[in-house]
């Protein structure tokens, strides 16, 4: 399973202890038919000879390798005879980087187009498809995005559990994969609790607001289309490992799933929740737009109905007759009290309204 592209990892256990690791390539299938031995196998990148190399020395269905390496493939288990192939993602968050403004004086700068200004996604997602075996798994990886050093700690810290088999591997990788979405959707619920700190704030921006939530609402869609269907998928393995299983071991196993399919529900849970309350935010931004454009039309009707008095009053007394005092100065002091005594009673009106 060597090529010039890809790198290939595989460990193997005997008794839940490791017995080999990163042994040559052609030993591989001696061990996945030793009943003593459990095995896993990672291909990270994996070229075209080594996905064949891997479904000769294994059988498997083209389809299942055609599954492991497609795009855009759900998350999803499928049976193929003596194995399944689990697809699942990974997910990490990474620092949004803020689109750059748009430079008006050159025209031809791509930054002047309008796409250019949508907000980057913070979300990751990385595809792991696993073939679950009798006495191994092997897990595909399309890039590095996803650490398996994790997995393989997990793996270590329950040490205890690998003599029970191929359900504790999966079970490892399944939690660490969990445990990415439990931190993605964390880090998505406090973005949104600084978003809720600054919506009330008059001092800020609504364009950034604006793509805040937009990018929010869309990681929030991403993560919410890998998440739901792990509730599925965990179910299924942990039906199949029930029906399989039995002894101690497979009780202590089921304890173990069973704690990860709560911890998907409340995965799921919490997306929704999270969804719901990206929209209350949405709205709630336009509704407080709504209402800061509504006292701004207050203010400027109330002073352009302040300044009317003494154009009215000028208008009056200087061009349509000869009022009485023209020409005299208790006759300037006297539209001028007016014009003083009728803005003076709008102020008053305006401001116990609060339109000013």
């Amino acid at each position: 399973m060597d090529g010039d592209s890809g790198t290939v990892t595989n460990r193997v256990w005997r008794d839940g202890t490791v017995h080999v690791e990163n042994c040559p390539a052609e030993q591989v299938p001696d061990f996945l038919d030793d009943e003593g031995c459990l095995v896993w196998i990672d291909l990270c990148d994996p070229n075209h000879e080594q996905l064949s190399t891997l479904a000769r020395e294994l059988d498997l269905h083209p389809l299942a390798i055609e599954d492991a390496v497609a795009h855009l493939e759900r998350t999803k288990a499928i049976r193929y005879g003596k194995y399944t192939v689990l697809t699942a993602y990974g997910t990490r968050m990474q620092d949004a980087e803020p689109a750059a403004p748009p430079e008006r004086d050159n025209p031809r700068n791509p930054a002047s187009n309008p796409g250019s200004m949508r907000p980057r996604s913070a979300l990751r997602l990385d595809r792991i498809s696993v073939f679950i075996l009798p006495r191994g798994i092997v897990t595909v990886r399309r890039h590095p995005g996803f650490d398996m050093a994790q997995v393989v700690d997990r793996w270590q810290e329950n040490a205890d559990l690998l003599k029970y088999g191929v359900g504790a591997l999966l079970h490892g990788l399944l939690d660490v994969i969990v445990d990415g979405h439990f931190d993605a959707v964390q880090k998505l619920d406090d973005a949104m609790e600084e978003l809720e700190d600054g919506l009330f704030d008059s001092q800020s921006r609504t364009a950034v607001v604006q793509r805040r939530t937009y990018q929010i609402r869309k990681d929030l869609v991403e993560l919410r289309r890998v998440t739901l269907p792990m509730r599925e998928l965990v179910n299924t393995v942990l039906r199949h490992h029930r029906e399989t299983g039995n002894g101690t071991g497979a009780a202590d196993l089921n304890s173990s799933y069973d704690d990860l399919y709560d911890h998907v529900l409340r995965v799921a849970e919490w997306t929704e929740s999270l969804r719901d309350m990206i929209t209350t935010i949405f709205e709630t931004n336009l509704s407080l737009q709504d209402a800061r454009l509504n006292t701004v039309m207050k203010k400027l009707t109330a002073w352009a109905a302040i300044i009317a008095v003494p154009t009215a009053i000028t208008g009056y007394f200087g061009q349509n007759i000869l009022y009485p005092g023209i020409g005299t100065q208790w006759g300037f002091v006297l539209s001028t009290a007016v014009i003083i005594m009728i803005a003076g009673a709008l102020y008053i009106q305006f401001h116990r309204k609060d339109w000013l």
